[in-house]
């Protein structure tokens, strides 16, 4: 497939936040942001929610990992038949610092955070909260000059519909679950 064409909304929205943002402390800020759309986070918070939490909370980690795994795997395959190169390779006015490979489209970041986030929200609430943190990881990836907004939108929208999946498969495993129990009696 060819590269998605960006368009001069795109390439507005990105010039706001990669460079008419840019101060010292959103240098440092952003960084440790994103790392909350990284898997390695994701491992963590959801072990530490698993192994600590009530029932509720267990669901809800257990609801999070399948949206991330879910969403890794949609967005993997994504990014390689939509092969659109990220925005640091082709504009020459990108302030970028980090290290990111491979295609820009969906923004796994994103896929993460907002599958994640919100999957903890079906069962912990605070949405708004979870939601605000999700959209601040979509953000600090336009702000480090790795994705388009339109990468970060597909993301966002990706990690909600992986969210919901989610929810339907805990209903099916906690019915599963509860009807064995009950033919058991």
């Amino acid at each position: 497939m060819r590269p998605i064409p960006m368009t001069s909304i795109d390439t507005s929205i990105l010039y706001f936040f990669n460079v008419t943002l840019s101060a010292p402390l959103l240098d440092f800020l952003m960084p440790v942001i994103t790392f909350a759309g990284t898997q390695i986070f994701w491992v963590i918070l959801c072990s530490l929610i698993y192994l600590f939490g009530d029932h509720e909370a267990k669901e809800a980690a257990f609801m999070a990992i399948v949206a991330l795994m879910i969403g890794f795997l949609l967005s993997e395959l994504l990014k390689v038949m939509i092969a659109r190169p990220r925005p640091y390779e082709v504009m020459e006015w990108i302030r970028y610092s980090g290290t990111a490979g491979g295609y820009s489209m969906p923004s796994g970041h994103t896929v993460a955070a907002f599958g994640g986030f919100l999957s903890l929200s079906f069962k912990l609430g605070r949405t708004a909260l979870f939601i605000a943190a999700a959209s601040l990881v979509g953000i600090s990836r336009l702000y480090l000059g790795v994705h388009y907004p339109s990468d970060v939108a597909a993301g966002a929208l990706i990690g909600i519909l992986c969210s919901f999946i989610a929810l339907r498969i805990n209903e099916r495993v906690k019915c599963f679950g509860l009807c064995r129990f009950e033919m058991l009696k």
